[in-house]
């Protein structure tokens, strides 16, 4: 038999739409988004209806965002409920980059700059510091083009891989300095 602490417990009685009250093991968040490379094999940014809450596109596909919400979603975060949710009574703190004039739950948690938005909100962002397992990066790749993925555990050269779908399906690759870095955030451990 299973038992739960009082803060799990907690959590569970108010549901996952609220920040879960157990930390998050950066290690399994690591091998999370590590266990989409060959499962996530395409870069498809198409428009997708998606169940709510827990709604994903086909598991081959998906964006840079898709694999930080898949990675999260292993430990009870889901970041589509927990940003739509925060934008619904927040939205005039959101970029308004998109022309909309209210939340859309089937993408606004597949967005870079709305996950940024949610994060700082939240106080994740790391002002100073090394890059540690389990972090999360956001880039500015030029031309309006953002981009996001997790730090691994593995590094080339003392330089931290990340683990992220830039085009090409989910890799684990050497990019963390190749673009401009615009926020780095360590989520509850």
């Amino acid at each position: 038999m299973k038992f739960f602490s009082p803060a799990m417990f907690a959590a569970l009685a108010v549901g996952f739409h609220t920040l879960p009250a157990w930390a998050l093991s950066p290690q399994k968040l690591v091998q999370d988004a590590r266990w989409q490379i060959g499962r996530t094999v395409s870069y498809d940014p198409a428009y997708t209806r998606l169940n709510y809450p827990m709604g994903d596109v086909p598991l081959h596909k998906g964006v840079c965002t898709d694999v930080v919400i898949r990675a999260l979603r292993k430990q009870g975060w889901d970041l589509q409920q927990m940003i739509h949710e925060d934008m619904s009574k927040n939205f005039s703190v959101y970029p308004k980059k998109w022309g909309l004039t209210a939340t859309d739950r089937n993408i606004d948690h597949r967005r870079v700059p709305n996950i940024a938005t949610y994060f700082d909100r939240k106080g994740y962002r790391v002002r100073a510091g090394a890059y540690q397992a389990g972090d999360v990066v956001t880039w500015d790749l030029g031309k309006g083009l953002t981009h996001i993925g997790i730090v691994s555990d593995r590094s080339i050269r003392g330089t931290p891989l990340i683990i992220h779908n830039i085009g090409r399906g989910t890799r684990e690759e050497d990019i963390l300095y190749r673009y401009k870095i615009t926020g780095h955030y360590r989520l509850p451990r």
